[in-house]
This record gives C-alpha cells, structure tokens and sequence, in this order.
C-alpha cells in the first residue's frame, strides 16, 4: 500500500460518508470467512468497522483477507458503502456503513492469544475472564478489551476535567517531592537506600501533606496536584501499593469553602464526563450518627434502611444477651441516649427468610465481632415467631409500634457492651441486606454524603495512651482548645470524610497552625519534643514564620473511577496495576538485583534472603 496512515478511526464512518474512500488501521477483532467472501471486524479504541473482501477485490487482497487472524494489525484501504437495510447493525455506531477493501496491508502479525479480547458473554450476562495473574502478565493485550478502554479513557477524561475545574477556581498545580524524609502516618514506607549518602533512605511519599501545608505558609493559597502515592501494606480491592489522589489544600478558608469546592469539582467531573447530574450539596452526618444509624462511617445510603436504638426490649422480658447492651445507655458524653443494643427492621421479607439464609446473617455479624444475631418474625397475624420470639410473646404490640414492623417483618437485633461493636456488626448485616435484596434506589446511582464532627483522640488500649484518629495536624474544633488535656476523649476535629456508595471516597481536615497548639497535640499522643522535631521539625519550624490558617482534602482518583465504573477493584481502572501481592505479573517487579547495584548502595542482603534466590 503506497500510503497506508489512516484517514479515519474505525469509530468515525457513518451513513453521510458512503462513496469515500478511506483507509483505516487497527486490529482484527474478528476475520468470518463465508463462501468468497470475508467480513473483517477492524476496531482501534475509537470503534469498530466492518470491512469487506468481495467479488470486486483483487486476488491478492482476499489472499492477504484469507489469512488474516485475531489482533493482526494491518491498514485497510477501501470505499465507503451502506449496508442493506436487513444488514444494519444498530448495535454499532457504524452499523449502517462497511468499507469495501481495495488493499490490504498486514504491520504485524499476532502468535496464539493467551485469552479472547473478543469476550465472549455467557447466559446469565457475565463476560468470562481469565484469572487475574494472567490478565496482569499480559496487561497490554487486556488493555484492548472494550471495558478496559472505556475505563482508561474515562480516568483520563476525569483527570482532565479536575485539571480544568480546579485551575478555573484559581488554583495551582504544583508538584511536590517523590523522595522525602520518612515521616509516622501510618502505613509502612517504601524507603529509597541513598548511593551518596551512605545508610540513609529517602521515602516515597504516602501522600504530600507536609509539603502542601508548606506551600501555604509558602503564600501559594489555592494548591492542587494529581499525586503520587505509595503505602507498604496489604492489598484488597480498593487499595494497593502505589495510588492517585486529587490532592488540595487552601489557606484563609475554613470547612464550609473546602466542602463547597469538592461538591462543586464532583458536580463538575460527573456533568463533563458522563452528563450526570449531581446534587449541589450532599448530606452531612456525623460521625455518631452514621455509626448509630448505618454501622459504618462510610454508609451506603443508595437504601434506605436505618438501624434503631432497642435498650427498651431488656426491660420487656428475661433475656439476659440484651441485657448487657441496653446498660450501655451511658457509653459517653457525647453519645448518652446510644445504647449497645441495636436493632434493624426489614420490611416485608419474613416469609424469605429462612432459618439458613437468616444464620448466613448471622455469620456477617460475628465476623465482625458480634457475640450473635437475635432475630424474630412478625407472621401473617402480627404475631412473632421464630428465634427470640418466646421471650417477647403477647409484646408485640408495644415492640411493632416503638420499632415500626409490621406484617411480614423480619427484626435483627445485635446486642454487646460496647456501643460500636454492635453498630459495626449490624451494620455489617444492614450492608449484606443491600446486596442480597438489591434494595439500592435505582435513581440514587451515586449517593455522596460528608461525615462530620469526627473523634479527634481515639484511645489505644494495648499500648495505654491516646492517639489521633486522623492525623496529627488535624485543627481540633474550637469549642474544645481549653479541655484538651482533661477531657481528650470528648473532643471533636475539624476534619471530614467524603463517602460515596459505601466507600471513602476523600479524607480531609482544617490543620492546625499555630506551634503552641501543635505542642499540646504531640504531648497528648506521647510525642516528646526530640522525638516531634525528630519526625516534623522542618514544618514546625516553618509554623513560626505566620503560617495562615488552612485546610485541604484528597479524594482518591483510583476509588472515584473505580465507582463511576460500577467496578469492585481499582485494578480494573489502572493502567498497570499490581497484584494482590503487590507484585507485577507482567515485568515480574519486585525483582533481585545485581551484587554490585547492592554494593553501590551499601546494602548486604540477609542469608535468608539470598536462599529465596
């Protein structure tokens, strides 16, 4: 083929370009030979085209045609020409045309592959898919599987749409260091040895917080990045060892602007990418009542289904297992109507629920730290049945009315001495319900929701002091600066979650600028002042030169893809992700290295590490 660079995507033809003559690139989805003739599927990540060798192609091209198999990448030269009416695929963008091959150029051919890129559905609608490790070793070729496409094309359009909204509100994008000083947040570091500096390790960064906090005593007072991030724990689903976030911080602002402004990206980022209309303002609850009510301080509120207070049940009859829970009325000061003993009312599912599919309930619960799962039946005559039903017979009246059931209602109920374990635990169940029977509200596809008014200090029972539930330079909210010290566990930070479907979608907080106050932090948590200007020393020290006051927040980009997607993993939205062991399939990272690479860096592996070899 004299010329064979493409003149259109394989997504680009329609009904009004019939008679052009065009040339395409791209791979052979698929090559179906009928008689003389055959229809070839070209697709690149723009579409699919229908290519076809008939009679009025040479002898060479439906040679070249004959010969063609899956992921060939070859260049088609032909004319555009409409498909008859019965042969309309309305299935496919550019179902009304097919190109009509005058030449045939093969770039490259392909060996056998390891899995079909043409998926193939089953009955029940499900792809078949080959076992993650053998997606992950030949990521390049999974990376052309449609679903993969859309949703790398959709992270970038994301990206870009962040881009655009954040800089249109006077924001800007300013890179911080991959290589930094090993700080306590949390999560192990990945270290970096130092050839130069012998014995000493950089760290990669598990996010720019620090940094960022500097750009705003730096005076730079709207900051956002796409960043790099990288913790040293365990995978799962939404997690693995190096992430994305869309990182911001803003000074002379306060919690309502940093809301405001991440309500009005995601408003952005959903109208732009996929025309959907968002909320201007999602709901706020707090973090008491999300436990309270939904078990989890990252609720799911596509349904509706609220857990209930039930201490009054110990009172109306001799059942010692609720007995413990509803003592616990008085947990805290903060929470004195809250008592350990929770219940949820399903409506209308009694009579699906069998004593099986109930223990399958149970087992949730005790998962997640229940002793048990009580429950009973409202029947067909209001009266209860079943499980704990003996102890509260001829009480319906008065337990129907205070919890709400009726007919046909199944009651759970999870009693402990401790008000969050039994929150958690039903909670656990209220989200198995969800899933068991699809009770999300079809028009609530994305529900975004803020929880508030957070416990600043959480106390740490195996080593007996107090800790920051978030981190240590999170603002405790005002009302509390004067009880700090005698009252730690009532305090309240000036810090927020964004939650979306069940997940948590960004954590943030206003931080504290004041060294004074920052002092009185660290000698709470146990920080000596050697050990904190050990650890943060370079950012206290910048404190003392007028840092403002600011705040900021970083929303995951891999979760927020991931849940735009409907997908289960954020595997499923990056590029070349790693496995479950935080190792790549594909280029077999982490890998040894040479002696000598070791030598350069002054490090002598173990003996035990050298057997593994």
């Amino acid at each position: 083929m004299e010329n064979s660079k493409r003149t259109v995507t394989c997504g680009d033809l329609r009904a009004a370009d019939v008679g052009k003559t065009v040339v395409l690139n791209g791979w052979v989805h698929r090559n179906r030979l009928l008689g003389g003739l055959s229809f070839i599927l070209l697709r690149d990540r723009y579409g699919l085209t229908q290519v076809v060798v008939g009679d009025k192609a040479s002898d060479d091209v439906k040679k070249i045609a004959s010969t063609l198999k899956s992921e060939y990448c070859v260049a088609v030269k032909g004319v555009v020409a409409a498909r008859s009416e019965k042969d309309i695929n309305k299935d496919m963008p550019t179902g009304e045309i097919e190109v009509e091959a005058q030449e045939i150029e093969i770039f490259t051919t392909s060996e056998v592959l390891p899995f079909q890129i043409d998926e193939v559905r089953q009955k029940d609608g499900t792809i078949s898919l080959p076992s993650e490790d053998i997606r992950l070793k030949y990521r390049y070729l999974d990376l052309r599987r449609a679903p993969m496409q859309h949703n790398i094309i959709l992270r970038s359009q994301v990206t870009f749409a962040t881009r655009e909204y954040l800089t249109s509100k006077g924001f800007l994008e300013i890179e911080t260091p991959t290589f930094i000083k090993s700080t306590p947040e949390g999560a192990r570091d990945y270290l970096v040895p130092s050839r130069v500096h012998p014995g000493k390790f950089y760290s990669l960064p598990q996010s720019p917080q620090l940094y960022k906090q500097l750009l705003m005593v730096s005076g730079f007072d709207k900051y956002f990045q796409i960043a790099r991030c990288y913790r040293d724990e365990d995978a799962r689903g939404d997690r693995q060892p190096e992430f994305t976030q869309i990182d911001m911080e803003l000074s002379f602002t306060n919690r309502e602007e940093v809301l405001e402004t991440t309500e009005g990206l995601m408003g952005y980022i959903f109208k732009k990418t996929m025309n959907y209309e968002l909320p201007v303002h999602f709901d706020r609850i707090s973090w008491d009542d999300a436990f309270d009510l939904y078990g989890s301080d990252k609720p799911d509120l596509r349904f509706d289904l609220k857990m209930q207070d039930a201490a009054f049940m110990a009172d109306l009859a001799d059942f010692n297992a609720f007995k413990a829970g509803a003592a616990n009325a008085d947990h805290n000061i903060e929470r004195h109507k809250r008592s350990g003993l929770k219940a949820l009312v399903v409506k209308n599912v009694a009579d699906k629920y069998s004593r099986k599919t109930i223990e399958a309930l149970e087992e949730v619960a005790k998962i997640n730290h229940a002793k048990g799962l009580a429950w009973m039946k409202v029947n067909a005559e209001g009266k209860f049945e079943g499980g704990i039903s003996k102890f509260y017979a001829g009480k319906e009246a008065e337990v129907c009315e205070k919890l709400g059931a009726e007919k046909n209602d199944l009651l759970l109920f999870v009693s402990d001495e401790k008000w969050q374990v039994a929150c958690v635990a039903l909670g656990a169940v209220r989200k198995q319900l969800g899933k068991d029977l699809n009770l999300y509200n079809p028009n609530d596809e994305f529900h975004f929701a803020w929880i508030i008014d957070f416990p600043y200090f959480a106390w740490n029972e195996d080593e007996n002091h107090w800790e920051t539930e978030h981190h240590m330079f999170t603002l405790p909210q005002k009302k509390y600066w004067d009880t700090l010290e005698s009252d730690p566990g009532a305090v309240k930070g000036d810090l927020y979650d964004l939650v979306l479907n069940g997940y948590e979608l960004a954590s943030g907080s206003m931080r504290i600028n004041d060294p004074a106050l920052q002092q009185r932090i660290f000698k709470i948590v146990g920080y000596s002042e050697e050990r904190a200007k050990k650890a943060f020393g370079f950012l206290v020290q910048a404190f003392k030169f007028g840092a403002p006051p600011h705040g900021g927040i970083a929303p995951g980009l891999d979760r927020l893809i991931m849940l735009m997607c409907h997908e289960e993993s954020i595997h499923e939205v990056i590029a070349f992700p790693k496995n479950n062991l935080a190792a790549s399939p594909m280029d077999e990272c982490p890998s040894f290295v040479d002696e000598q690479q070791l030598k350069d860096l002054h490090i002598v592996c173990t003996e035990k590490e050298k057997d593994s070899e």
